[in-house]
């Protein structure tokens, strides 16, 4: 049996010939207290990530599929220009209004 008294920090308990008494400081309550805290914390999210990864489901995106609204689609002032003489099908798109420098 032990009782703690917290106004004066001090733990007393019955020992082979008389009371044991431990005491602290101020700081030292603080300081335990504090990592106690952050341990708890710790503790605590690292319980609810692992919950958090069981509940998703990796889902991986076709990127040959084609999107709705935000697929590319050149402006209107652009023309194919051919890349590679013996390959008529290898164009690449370039805007007409392009600076002359």
């Amino acid at each position: 049996m032990a009782i703690p008294n917290y106004t004066y920090l001090k733990l007393k308990m019955l020992g082979p010939d008389n009371v044991i008494t431990v005491g602290s400081t101020f700081s030292h309550a603080y300081m335990f207290d504090h990592e106690h805290y952050e341990l708890v914390t710790a503790i605590i999210n690292s319980a609810e990530l692992l919950e958090l990864g069981n509940s998703l489901t990796p889902t991986v995106l076709d990127c040959n599929e084609p999107t709705s609204s935000s697929a590319f689609h050149p402006i209107e002032e652009t023309k194919a220009v051919g890349i590679n003489p013996t390959d008529p099908t290898k164009t690449v798109r370039i805007e007409t209004k392009l600076l002359s420098k």
